[in-house]
């Protein structure tokens, strides 16, 4: 594997922060996620640490952390994590080495740590850094079969051969807790032949995973092969691609486009492809009847460790408390992050520093786990009852969907991505 198991990662380390070690938390210290937050003096960047974040400025200051962990530190502690995506992988992989001896129960002395920790609750989280691009694939051959049979339609071919995508607003994807506005559309509304310009009547969610690319990328007209693919996935997070099914529908000519450009959720959390080393996978592989992988897209680790033991769920809440409604996992999803990164960049596109790239709709093989409500309905002709007996098509104002994931493997501790939550609020119309 490019990022071995190491220390970070071992079972048995505790924190002597409580928090950390209570089996729930997202953030125990064998994650170490960075973001930014801020705490009503300015925007920096931090590190997740069970319910606290780790002020980066406050260990530099006092010079706890040396040499590369400094250096990595340095580039994470400003208002955006980019430069730290363009930093050198071992730089990287020191920071969180010795943010783990730090925090560690054992450590050698807690008061430089203590002094840098910050409630969760006392901050706002931003945007880790705002995407150089954003493209959204179709990666879940469960989600692309069933949407073709519940429109009584053939799959377009493609599907099979290559990680299906459109390059979507990098303006838009917005962090978690940004209210979700109806977006204004041409539409044509059930039972009419007619369009109309007005608020989106079927507003769906889709459960997603997401992946923030590291630096250099390559040069117009240059392709990447797989294991520079690997080396650029820097980490990941949980990713809803808001959909405006009726506006979708419509103007589904070259592909989407305003129908899912209104707004993308992300999680404020980067969990690093360092802490998720011993949550790979093979990737799905293919049936006999599915079409080879293509040369270009194959790749022996990419076999053995190109997935991910992700599983993620999505909750609705109309009012009456979170209801889970999705259950699903990364590992069934039909491509790797690494092939959609090659694919992207096989036709000579450039890549760019802090590129964000999303899996799709994250469907898998059971009923629980198609992870969007056109799936989950049957594009409407079997409505989700919740167990209140509230019924749903599409969401409605007021609903608000929150989306989680947890890395799992036996012999490690699960690691977490934190919350990808959105309220849906009443279209503006025209301004």
């Amino acid at each position: 594997m490019p990022i071995e198991v190491n220390a970070t990662h071992d079972p048995q380390r505790r924190s002597f922060l409580a928090s950390a070690n209570d089996g729930v938390t997202d953030f125990p210290i064998q994650n170490l996620p960075f973001g930014v937050f801020d705490d009503g003096r300015c925007a920096r960047g931090g590190v997740a640490l069970g319910d606290q974040v780790i002020d980066l400025t406050v260990l530099l200051d006092q010079g706890a952390l040396t040499g590369k962990a400094a250096a990595a530190a340095g580039l994470a502690a400003g208002s955006s994590l980019r430069e730290l995506f363009e930093a050198p992988r071992e730089d990287v992989s020191a920071l969180r080495a010795a943010l783990s001896e730090l925090y560690a129960e054992d450590t050698d002395s807690r008061e430089p740590a203590e002094a840098a920790l910050l409630p969760s609750a006392s901050v706002a989280m931003l945007m880790p850094a705002k995407p150089a691009a954003f493209t959204d694939f179709c990666t879940s051959a469960d989600h692309i079969l069933r949407m073709a049979a519940n429109g009584g339609r053939a799959p377009q071919p493609a599907w099979a051969t290559l990680p299906v995508a459109y390059n979507g607003r990098a303006s838009s994807v917005a962090v978690s807790g940004t209210p979700v506005i109806r977006p204004m559309g041409q539409v044509v509304p059930a039972g009419s032949q007619e369009m109309q310009f007005a608020a989106e009547p079927m507003l769906d969610f889709e459960l997603e995973f997401g992946a923030w690319l590291r630096g250099p990328g390559n040069q117009l007209g240059e392709a990447i092969d797989m294991a520079r693919a690997e080396a650029l996935l820097f980490g990941c997070c949980l990713v809803n691609d808001w959909s405006a099914r009726a506006i979708q529908f419509y103007e589904m000519i070259l592909g989407p486009h305003l129908g899912k450009s209104f707004l993308t959720t992300i999680s404020p959390w980067i969990v690093t492809m360092e802490a998720l080393a011993p949550f790979r996978v093979p990737g799905r592989g293919r049936t006999l009847d599915e079409p080879k992988v293509p040369a270009y897209l194959e790749d022996p680790f990419d076999r053995e460790f190109g997935g991910l033991n992700v599983e993620l769920t999505a909750e609705l809440d109309t009012g009456s408390g979170p209801q889970r409604i999705v259950r699903t996992n990364v590992a069934e999803l039909f491509w790797t992050l690494a092939q959609m990164v090659s694919h992207q960049a096989s036709g000579g596109a450039p890549l760019e520093t802090g590129d964000l790239i999303a899996t799709g709709t994250v469907s898998g093989a059971a009923d629980e786990a198609r992870a969007c409500l056109v799936e989950i309905t049957r594009l409407g002709k079997e409505p989700l009852t919740l167990p209140d007996g509230t019924r749903r098509i599409m969401l409605e104002d007021g609903d608000t969907l929150s989306l989680h994931g947890k890395a799992i493997a036996e012999g490690f501790v699960p690691i977490g991505f934190g919350e990808c939550t959105g309220t849906i609020q009443p279209a503006r119309g025209l301004t």
